[in-house]
């Protein structure tokens, strides 16, 4: 069974760092697109950041574009969400998410199989 476990969150201050891991374990990681997603208050998930299997297409929320880099790591079977000058518009609970067929949309939590728990960010400002 395809599992996904994050890892990385915290409580920090406004315009501090964070970086977010996310571990696959159960499945190939090399054949895995990945994204993030943060969960709203109103419980949606919006999207953040995705990277395909080959690395060669990074996606970015407008609103993280400049401060955020995804990235993966097959040898460690992680991907990574640096995340910087963080604002308190960016606290949530960010959930990754995964899947291992052929698409070039990112956007939506539906064009995604696996998902993790998630790990929450908080900022303070």
């Amino acid at each position: 069974q395809v599992q996904l476990v994050e890892s990385g969150g915290g409580s920090v201050q406004a315009g501090d760092s964070l970086r977010l891991s996310c571990v696959l374990s159960g499945g190939t990681f090399s054949a895995y697109a990945f994204g993030w997603f943060r969960q709203t208050p109103e419980n949606e998930r919006e999207f953040v950041s995705a990277i395909n299997w080959s690395a060669t297409t990074k996606l970015y929320n407008d609103s993280v574009k400049g401060r955020f880099t995804i990235s993966r790591d097959d040898a460690k079977n992680t991907v990574y969400l640096q995340m910087s000058n963080l604002s308190p518009e960016d606290a949530g609970v960010y959930i990754c998410a995964a899947r291992d067929y052929a698409s070039n949309s990112y956007y939506k939590p539906a064009q995604y199989a696996v998902w993790g728990q998630g790990t929450r960010v908080t900022v303070a400002s």
